[in-house]
């Protein structure tokens, strides 16, 4: 029997042409997801782009017949408005006025005729009561985004004999035929699998402790060139650092692109602006222009709000996490000895536009060059607001999107579906992108930090 696919109005304003993307059955629109849209088509930003996106590509298919009657899509199933089974009953309490409520009476009444039924919502609360009613239900992000604890992390432990890493550091190269991972099902060594860009701990297997750090490049493990360097006097303390190091050194015509995921304490932020402050401070090369920081709490969609004074004036509380961070970096590296001497110089950097900050929401239309960019709390992005940030990037400027996907803020976003993850799954692969999850254990701003992070 085909399935039939009943679509919750959330769905279509996170992702408008998911209509179109059910191979496997017909998709049933009820009308009072038509209201709904017909509602939020008038908000700002992207809730009312997509609800007015949804409304157009259904008037080009109600072109081609009748919505009641069903419609033949290019994959074949029907698409149709069902506007009927206001009889059919649902418990006492529920309010039948209320558009979820009539989304179930619809689902119950095509369930009761025979079909298929199975309801896409991102609701939870829509899910647990179709559950309670025998209705199948479903996440919509169950089908494109893996959850974080899949996500891809950047990074993997391979093994090798004893003699094969003691030769990585002379020929400064190690083959994949040379390395294992090993398989917990199997409970044997099997040959890996890697990605291009993916960073690399090697173990030997004789002796476990002797270790070699590496990237693969797409064809071979090469070692780690940028680990020795202390930008701004900081040093990586752990493994993860390491790799985080390496990737934001790399040049932007190799690596325009970093992604770095992690929990709070992990010196995310830290690392980002110490290395572009070193970039732009110590090398003569002139790379960068400027350092370009952004936080998703100031989102692309909001106005910034009518408070006194300039742009910057009003985004600086936001900023607060990115002034700390520098408080850190200038006393690390100027050691200064007074408090006023500290924020003079700090003050100083942003007088003279060495570092700029600015909402997110006035990158998008922008196309930036020879900028050192950082997006921070990225995981507060949907998906859509990540791709208008990345291709804004011009040539010569790097972009760090950084964020921890289990400290999420925004009602629509969770650690299944957010701009961070999103951007992460759909970079995996690509040469221009290096990436890295950093873990618990690498959280280094103090041991509450530390418990809170892997506890709470």
């Amino acid at each position: 029997m085909s399935r039939t696919y009943i679509i919750d109005t959330n769905v279509l304003l996170y992702s408008p042409e998911s209509i179109l993307n059910f191979q496997s059955g017909d998709v049933v629109i009820p009308e009072v997801v038509l209201e709904e849209l017909d509602n939020f088509k008038r908000n700002n930003g992207e809730i009312g782009y997509n609800a007015r996106h949804v409304a157009k590509l259904i008037e080009q298919l109600r072109k081609d017949g009748n919505l009641v009657d069903g419609i033949i899509l290019s994959s074949g199933r029907k698409l149709r408005v069902e506007t009927n089974y206001y009889e059919i009953g649902i418990p006492k309490s529920w309010d039948k006025n209320k558009p979820d409520n009539r989304i179930i009476q619809i689902c119950k009444g095509l369930k009761e005729k025979g079909e298929d039924v199975y309801l896409v919502t991102m609701d939870i609360m829509q899910r647990i009561k179709c559950d309670a009613l025998g209705i199948q239900v479903g996440d919509f992000s169950d089908n494109i985004h893996s959850s974080y604890s899949t996500n891809y992390t950047g990074r993997t432990e391979l093994y090798a004999s004893e003699e094969n890493v003691n030769e990585f550091y002379i020929r400064k190269c190690i083959d994949l035929k040379e390395l294992f991972c090993y398989c917990e099902e199997k409970e044997e060594y099997i040959r890996p699998n890697l990605i291009v860009n993916e960073f690399i701990l090697i173990r030997a297997i004789e002796n476990p402790r002797k270790t070699a750090l590496g990237r693969y490049d797409g064809k071979r493990v090469v070692p780690l060139i940028y680990s020795n360097i202390r930008p701004l006097n900081i040093s990586p303390r752990n493994i993860g650092q390491k790799f985080m190091q390496e990737a934001l050194f790399m040049e932007c015509d190799e690596a325009p692109l970093v992604i770095i995921k992690g929990p709070a304490g992990t010196a995310k932020t830290l690392f980002s602006l110490a290395i572009g402050l070193y970039k732009v401070l110590e090398t003569n090369s002139r790379e960068y222009r400027r350092i370009l920081v952004c936080r998703a709490n100031v989102t692309m969609d909001e106005e910034i709000g009518f408070l006194p004074g300039s742009e910057q004036d009003k985004i600086l509380p936001f900023m607060r996490p990115v002034y700390d961070n520098l408080e850190v970096l200038v006393n690390s590296y100027y050691k200064c000895k007074e408090e006023d001497e500290l924020n003079d110089k700090i003050r100083e950097f942003f007088d003279k536009r060495i570092i700029t900050t600015e909402a997110v929401a006035y990158l998008r239309g922008r196309s930036i060059y020879k900028n050192w960019v950082i997006i921070d709390e990225a995981q507060n992005l949907s998906p859509k607001q990540i791709k208008a940030i990345i291709t804004r990037i011009g040539k010569g400027t790097k972009l760090i999107l950084i964020g921890d996907p289990e400290q999420i803020d925004q009602p629509s976003l969770d650690f299944k579906f957010n701009g961070l993850c999103y951007a992460s799954e759909k970079m995996k692969g690509s040469n221009l992108c290096y990436q890295l999850t950093l873990n618990y254990e690498e959280c280094e701003r103090s041991s509450l930090a530390y418990e809170g992070a892997k506890r709470l």
